[in-house]
């Protein structure tokens, strides 16, 4: 605007009445300063300092409350000797005056004001700065507005405008907010009441009581198309909704928390759902019916979750199968063996070494019996003979080899003896490094995927004869390598039993040809409906970058390219006696996990290392096994995903504990869901 005065400059002082009225100064730059203002830096004789939520000083860029010290500093209120102890401080000899109100230091620094902290707020188990919501409100064509919470449940906004249109509002706010920080109401008035300071003036604000009171203000979709319930599902709900807000049409559409709605009431609806449609697993997610919270979306829940009941119900049994496409587990292998790990040198990335040492010769252990076992075990887990190749649609398909045991010439296995004499001077440890790193040790393309290799130390004072050739002594050693697209850490105590029954036995035991087998596990997971799962993830990874990298000190750099070396590196921390049996009587206590409470330690300590960054997401595996049918099945069924929690830093760490829990077990529910999907979902590919 035009004003007709030149070379004029804009100055933004900002203080509180408590340190004599102007205490930071900033020179506005017209065409700089467009989209925020800063309030700039201390004049002098005044220093400003900032503080988080642990009264330590805040980092570049981090919000807390401005202090103000100096000359102008109030020496206290006149009489009340309980808000001056509240609103003074002594730091370093000096004193402080408390200001309340939340600022943040760019890096050149200037102050930037970013909101009161009196107006933060808990509501429905989420903390909330109002004042992100009023200024959400006021990039609209509104003038003025302050929201309040109402009642212990609700947010309600009071605009100043003569003409809006809340509808407008409203959607406004959900295109901007998240669900739980969208009004309850809108009340719209001519003027905002204001006080002798020209301040809006909150205690007299219209009480929002009358607002819900009446039922055609209750529901916001009146002036619009009231959408009726269709099918069985939406009527049950109508009913279970009219009943519970005593009205007697509810728009289908209708957002519960625009009609008087809060989280106890929708924890109601819930278990009232759980016994109307006799849901006795958790597939209803209580998260999902506060993230999409109208009679349509609890409707498509509770169709998903009756399927899923339905689906858990069903027995899984073989359905015989020699060729099927690979399961969600071996495509994230294959592909990384083949795109990210396709170098020669990492042909032992995905190896499981499993090392026995004979420990007595009390019991002979024989050489051809062990063969003999091996070859039993691989025909009774078809997984273990199964190859993996990719067809002409670019399709990963796995394919059964029905090998003829007494047939040496077929053998997708390796089986091979060494011998270690000590003229040689072989090393043991290099031998064994050297057989795990064979380029040649696996192919996926002809199932062969385990390999046993017998390593004898022969020395020269030994007497052996050929008759007891067979025969394993004393500290010879059994190595068995199974590649990780047939076989997880779970796998391994079966692998333990079963293979020393078939060796025990001497293969006696008939095979069941009736067992279910990995091949039939990928089927039925590819049939899975994976809709509700897929909503689960797209509300947990919501508005987060998967690309974003914590910012921690690092000692080596990742790659630039997809390319991956395999190479890694573990950190072990070990804790003395007191430390871990405090530990475990923790999680006891709590009748929680070790994993849980160790998630919860090390979300903390990240939060700790990055200075208050409260969105963390953590990869974790899980082991996936979410049937009995799969407890004793040899095959990869590990999942990788995503564990992300948005800490508050007002949480105690019990509290902590307790919403890292459920977040496991939610998380439980839908771990079947694979990665490879999240990351499209996420419009990421798997090599991110």
């Amino acid at each position: 605007m035009d004003i007709g005065i030149q070379n004029a400059c804009t100055w933004n002082l900002y203080g509180p009445a408590e340190t004599t009225i102007g205490c930071t100064l900033h020179l506005v730059h017209i065409t700089a300063d467009k989209k925020s203002i800063a309030i700039g830096a201390s004049l002098p004789n005044y220093k400003c300092t900032i503080l988080d939520e642990f009264s330590q000083s805040a980092a570049i860029d981090q919000q807390g409350e401005l202090l103000v010290g100096g000359v102008g500093v109030f020496d206290g209120y006149l009489g009340r000797n309980d808000l001056t102890t509240r609103a003074l401080i002594v730091m370093n000899g000096e004193i402080f005056y408390r200001t309340g109100d939340l600022v943040r230091m760019d890096s050149a620094g200037l102050l930037h004001y970013q909101g009161r902290k009196d107006y933060q707020i808990k509501l429905h188990g989420q903390r909330i700065e109002l004042g992100e919501i009023e200024q959400c409100l006021l990039n609209t064509s509104i003038s003025a507005c302050v929201v309040i919470k109402w009642n212990d449940h609700h947010l309600v906004a009071y605009v100043q405008s003569s003409n809006v249109d809340v509808e407008q509002l409203r959607h406004h706010c959900q295109c901007h907010l998240p669900p739980y920080m969208i009004p309850s109401i809108f009340v719209v008035l001519e003027k905002l009441p204001l006080n002798a300071n020209w301040k809006i003036d909150r205690k007299l604000l219209p009480a929002p009581s009358s607002y819900f009171s009446n039922p055609l203000q209750r529901n916001h979709t009146n002036n619009l198309q009231m959408k009726k319930p269709h099918d069985e599902i939406e009527i049950t709900l109508h009913t279970l909704w009219c009943d519970m807000f005593q009205q007697k049409q509810i728009s289908i559409d209708t957002n519960i928390f625009t009609i008087g709605g809060h989280s106890l009431l929708l924890m109601q609806l819930y278990h009232r759902y759980q016994t109307t449609f006799h849901l006795k697993r958790k597939s209803l997610s209580i998260s999902d019916l506060f993230q999409y919270p109208t009679i349509i979306h609890h409707s498509q829940f509770i169709h998903q979750a009756m399927n899923l009941e339905k689906h858990f119900e069903d027995c899984w049994s073989s359905l015989h199968l020699i060729q099927a496409p690979a399961s969600f587990a071996q495509e994230r292998i294959v592909l990384d063996e083949q795109i990210r790990f396709s170098s020669k040198s990492n042909n032992g990335i995905y190896a499981v070494p499993l090392l026995f040492r004979v420990s007595s010769v009390k019991n002979d252990v024989s050489i051809t019996r062990l063969h003999h076992a091996l070859q039993f075990f691989i025909m009774k887990h078809s997984i273990l003979r199964t190859a993996l190749h990719i067809d002409t649609n670019g399709i990963i398909i796995q394919h059964c080899l029905n090998i003829n045991i007494n047939n040496d010439d077929i053998k997708p296995y390796g089986f091979s003896i060494i011998n270690l004499h000590d003229d040689k001077d072989r090393n043991i440890d290099q031998t064994i490094t050297e057989i795990i790193n064979n380029s040649d040790l696996f192919d996926l393309t002809k199932g062969c995927v385990i390999h046993c290799h017998i390593l004898r130390q022969y020395h020269s004072d030994d007497n052996l004869s050929f008759k007891n050739d067979d025969l394993l002594v004393k500290d010879d050693l059994i190595l068995f390598n199974i590649h990780h697209a047939a076989f997880d850490g779970a796998s391994l105590s079966i692998f333990l039993c079963d293979f020393s029954l078939a060796y025990e036995t001497d293969c006696s035991l008939p095979l069941n040809d009736n067992a279910l087998q990995y091949i039939d596990y990928s089927i039925y997971e590819h049939q899975m409906d994976m809709t509700l799962s897929r909503n689960f993830w797209q509300a947990q990874l919501q508005a987060y970058n998967l690309e974003y990298q914590l910012s921690l000190s690092t000692d080596r750099h990742r790659s630039s390219t997809d390319q991956r070396s395999g190479l890694a590196s573990v950190a072990k921390i070990s804790f003395d006696d007191q430390i871990s049996i405090a530990f475990l009587n923790y999680a006891s206590a709590h009748k929680i996990t070790p994993f849980q409470l160790g998630l919860a330690t090390f979300y903390a300590f990240l939060f700790k290392l990055t200075h208050g960054q409260s969105d963390l997401c953590i990869t974790c595996l899980n082991a996936n096994r979410y049937r009995s049918e799969l407890e004793n099945m040899i095959g990869m069924f590990v999942a990788t995903l995503p564990y992300r929690i948005q800490l508050d830093s007002y949480w105690s760490f019990d509290e902590l504990v307790k919403h890292v829990q459920d977040k496991c077990l939610s998380i439980l529910e839908h771990s079947h869901y694979p990665l490879q999907y999240i990351l499209a979902d996420s419009h990421l590919n798997q090599s991110n």
